[in-house]
C-alpha cells in the first residue's frame, strides 16, 4: 500500500469533508471487512454463536489445554452433535454475554443462567437443564458464622446476576448484612479471604466444585431451593435453535449421557489438580504468552492508528480554520470525557444493532483503543507544535513559504522530537488499557489470567505472574524509547 506524500495530505486538509471521509476510510480499511458484514441469519450453514461466561467453573471454564469445558460446554457440544449443528463459543463475562444476545451479536447464551420471570421478558428459554440451589460458605477456620443470623452488621460477597446474589438480596434486610458484588466467582472468594467480607452466597455446584479444589471454604447452611438453569435466545429469535437444544437435551437424558457429564464435574475427585507453584507456572505459561501476544497486537495496531488520528486532529486543533478547530476540539472532548469502558460497550454492543452490522470483538477493541488513544495523541501533537517558537513560522512566512509547507518542513520536524516521550508514555498507557477489553471477551493478558484463575483459584500467584509480565514488557519499551529519544535529541545539532 502506498503511503500518501505530505502534499497529498495537505490537499486533503484544505477540505474538512474530504478529510473526514479519508479518516473514516482509513479506519474501516484497517479494521477489515468484519465490521461491515451484515448480521447473519443463524439458519445459514447451521452454525450458531453462543455466548458464555467462561469464568464459572464447573459449568464453563478453560482447562489446562486451553479448551472450553464444563457442564454447560459439554452439554452444548453433545447437543450440537446430536442435532447436527455447529457451535462457536463466544467467551464473555456474564453481563456482557447477555448484552451480546440482546444486541444480536450472539445467537444464544449458556452460562449457568437461572430462569426467572424477569428474564423471560427479554429472553426465550429452553427446558431446564440443571436444578440449582444456593448455599452460604465461609472460610474453613471461621467459627463465628454458622447461620444467617450471625451476619448482622457484616458484609457478604456475591457474583453479579447470579441466583446467590438474588437470594442474598432477598434476606439482607431481615438479617441486617451488607452486600458487595463482583463480576466473577474468583474475585468474590478473594474478597472473603482478604477479610473484607465474611461469607459468600453462591450456587451450590459452584461451591462444591471449588471446595473440592481446596479453596479454603466450607458450607455452613443447608441448600436453599433455587431456580433452574436454562439455555436462552433473544426474545422472538432463533426458535429453531431453541427447539434443537430441547430435543438434544431430552435425548442426552434418555441415553444416560447427561448423568455422565454431571458426574464428571460434580462427582468425587472431579476438582483435583496440581496447584503447586512449579505445576502452575508450567501449565499456565503458554496461555499467558498467547494473551501477551494479543495484548501487543492490540497495542501496536491501535497506537499506529491513534498516531495518524493524532496528527490529523492535532493539525485541526492548531488550524486557522474555526471549523477544523471545532471538529478537533469535539473529537478530543468526547473521547477524553467518557470512560474507556463505556466506549468499548457502546462500540461493541451499541453501534452494530444501530447500523445493522456485525462486528467482531477484536475489531471493536481496536476501534475503541484507537479512538481513545487518538484523542490523547491529538493533544500531544498540538502541544508539540505549540512548543516550537512562533518565530519559526513567522520567519518562514516572511520568506514566502506557505503555511502548510512551513508546518510540514519546519515546525513538525522540531515538534516530533518533543513529542517522543509523551508518545511512548501513551503507548504504555494503551498497553495497560487493553485489559479493559476483557469485558467484551478479548483474551488479552488480563483476561487470560482471569480464565486461568477461574479454573485453579490461585489468585495471588497468578496476579503476581501477570504483574511481572506487564512490568518486564513496559520496562523494555521504556528503555527502548529512551535510546530512541537520546539518538534523536543527540542528533539535533548535527
Amino acid at each position: 500500500m502506498r503511503v500518501e506524500s505530505a502534499p497529498g495530505i495537505a490537499g486533503v486538509i484544505r477540505s474538512p469533508h474530504r478529510l473526514l471521509a479519508a479518516v473514516v476510510a482509513m479506519l474501516l480499511g484497517l479494521v477489515g471487512t468484519a465490521m461491515l458484514t451484515p448480521a447473519r441469519a443463524a439458519a445459514e450453514g447451521e452454525t450458531y454463536i453462543v455466548a458464555t461466561d467462561i469464568t464459572f467453573a464447573p459449568f464453563e471454564f478453560q482447562d489446562e489445554q486451553g479448551k472450553f469445558v464444563g457442564i454447560d460446554i459439554d452439554l452444548l457440544n453433545e447437543i450440537a452433535a446430536n442435532q447436527n449443528f455447529n457451535v462457536t463459543i463466544k467467551p464473555l463475562g456474564f453481563d456482557a454475554a447477555l448484552q451480546a444476545v440482546q444486541a444480536n451479536q450472539a445467537d444464544g447464551v449458556i452460562a449457568g443462567m437461572s430462569i426467572t420471570d424477569e428474564r423471560k421478558k427479554v429472553f426465550d428459554f429452553s427446558d431446564p437443564y440443571f436444578e440449582s440451589g444456593v448455599q452460604m460458605a465461609v472460610l474453613e477456620d471461621n467459627q463465628d458464622i454458622k447461620s444467617y443470623a450471625d451476619l448482622k452488621g457484616k458484609r457478604v460477597a456475591v457474583k453479579n446476576g447470579t441466583e446467590g446474589a438474588a437470594f442474598a438480596e432477598s434476606i439482607k434486610d431481615k438479617y441486617g448484612f451488607q452486600i458487595v458484588s463482583f463480576a466473577d466467582s474468583s474475585s468474590m472468594f478473594e474478597e472473603v479471604k482478604t477479610g473484607n467480607s465474611v461469607a459468600v452466597f453462591e450456587d451450590y455446584p459452584v461451591l462444591n466444585y471449588n471446595i473440592q479444589r481446596g479453596n479454603g471454604f466450607k458450607t455452613v447452611t443447608p441448600k436453599e431451593k433455587g431456580s433452574s438453569y436454562g439455555f436462552a435466545v433473544n426474545k422472538g429469535r432463533n426458535a429453531e435453535l431453541l427447539a434443537k437444544f430441547n430435543a438434544g437435551l431430552k435425548e442426552l437424558k434418555d441415553s444416560g449421557r447427561y448423568d455422565q457429564i454431571i458426574e464428571k464435574y460434580l462427582g468425587e475427585g472431579a476438582g483435583e489438580a496440581d496447584n503447586s507453584f512449579i505445576g502452575l507456572l508450567k501449565s499456565t505459561f503458554p496461555f499467558l504468552m498467547t494473551g501477551l501476544k494479543m495484548t501487543l497486537i492490540l497495542t501496536v495496531v491501535s497506537i499506529a492508528i491513534a498516531l495518524m488520528l493524532g496528527i490529523v486532529f492535532g493539525l485541526f486543533r492548531v488550524s486557522r480554520s474555526i471549523v477544523l478547530r471545532a471538529i478537533g476540539t469535539t473529537y478530543v472532548d468526547i473521547f477524553r470525557g467518557t470512560p474507556l469502558l463505556v466506549q468499548a460497550f457502546f462500540i461493541y454492543f451499541g453501534v452494530p444493532p444501530a447500523l445493522g452490522i456485525q462486528m467482531t470483538a477484536l475489531t471493536a477493541g481496536i476501534i475503541t483503543l484507537s479512538l481513545n488513544a487518538g484523542a490523547y495523541m491529538t493533544e500531544i501533537v498540538r502541544g508539540g507544535i505549540q512548543s516550537v517558537d512562533k518565530g519559526q513560522m513567522e520567519a518562514a512566512r516572511s520568506l514566502g513559504i506557505g503555511y502548510l509547507p512551513t508546518m510540514r518542513k519546519v515546525i513538525l520536524p522540531q515538534a516530533i522530537r518533543t513529542m517522543i516521550p509523551s508518545y511512548v508514555n501513551q503507548f504504555v498507557i494503551t498497553l495497560k488499557d487493553t485489559s479493559i477489553l476483557s469485558v467484551i471477551g478479548i483474551a488479552e493478558l488480563t483476561q487470560t489470567g482471569r480464565l486461568i484463575i477461574a479454573r485453579n483459584l490461585q489468585s495471588f500467584t497468578m496476579w503476581l505472574i501477570i504483574g511481572i509480565i506487564y512490568f518486564i514488557v513496559i520496562m523494555a519499551l521504556t528503555k527502548l524509547s529512551d535510546r530512541i529519544e537520546s539518538r534523536l535529541v543527540g542528533g539535533r545539532g548535527k
